[in-house]
C-alpha cells in the first residue's frame, strides 16, 4: 500500500504518551479498525489540546517527546493513528514494542533528537506547521509560513523496507 507521509502537524509537546492515552483500553473490543477511529487521543490531557478539535481531524504527523507509545504493548495503538490517516509520528524516543507495530503496520516512527523537538515545536508557536518527509532522502522539511526547517533522520534498511511494501503482511507477500 503506497501511502504518503507527511502533512499537517500536531504537537504533543510531552514525554510518555501512553497507548492508554492513545486509544483507550475500553475500545479494544472493537473487531474493526475504523471502529476505533472516533476514539483517538480521547483520553489524553494536555493543556490546549482538544481530541474533538480541528487540529487532530487534519493532523498527518504527530510531534512528541520521549518514550511516545509506552504503556500496553498492543497493535491498537497504532492502528488508531492509521485509521485516522496519521501515518507519521516524530518524537525523540518510543516504547520498543509501539515502534516496531508502528514500521508492521508500514508507518514511520522517526526518531529526532531533543534539540530537533525543540526546533519543530518552536515553529508550531507560528501557525500551522507543515511537514514533508522525503524516504529516501531521510530528509524533513517543516514549513510554516516563510519559515522552513530541514532534519535529517537515521532508519533502518529493514524498517525502511517494511515502510515501504506497507507493512510486514505486505512485506512477507512480496518476498515469501
Amino acid at each position: 500500500m503506497k501511502r504518503t507521509f507527511g502533512g499537517p502537524a500536531i504537537f504533543l509537546d510531552r514525554s510518555d504518551i501512553n497507548t492508554d492515552e492513545i486509544i483507550p483500553a475500553r475500545y479494544l473490543t472493537e473487531v474493526t479498525k475504523e471502529a476505533l477511529k472516533p476514539y483517538l487521543l480521547e483520553d489524553l490531557k494536555l493543556p490546549g489540546f482538544d481530541p474533538a478539535g480541528e487540529a487532530l481531524r487534519r493532523a498527518k504527523v504527530i510531534v512528541a517527546r520521549k518514550n511516545f507509545g509506552c504503556g500496553s504493548s498492543r497493535e491498537h495503538a497504532p492502528w488508531s493513528l492509521e485509521v485516522n490517516g496519521i501515518y507519521t509520528v516524530i518524537a525523540e524516543s518510543y516504547a520498543r514494542i509501539f515502534r516496531q507495530n508502528m514500521f508492521n503496520c508500514g508507518m514511520l516512527a522517526i526518531e529526532l533528537p531533543a534539540e530537533d523537538i525543540d526546533r519543530l515545536l518552536d515553529l508550531e508557536k507560528q501557525g500551522e506547521v507543515m511537514i514533508a518527509i522525503n524516504l529516501q532522502t531521510h530528509r524533513i522539511e517543516a514549513e510554516v509560513g516563510a519559515r522552513r526547517e530541514v532534519f535529517s533522520f537515521a532508519i533502518s534498511p529493514f524498517d525502511q523496507a517494511l515502510v515501504e511494501a506497507g507493512g510486514w503482511v505486505e512485506f512477507a507477500d512480496q518476498r515469501y
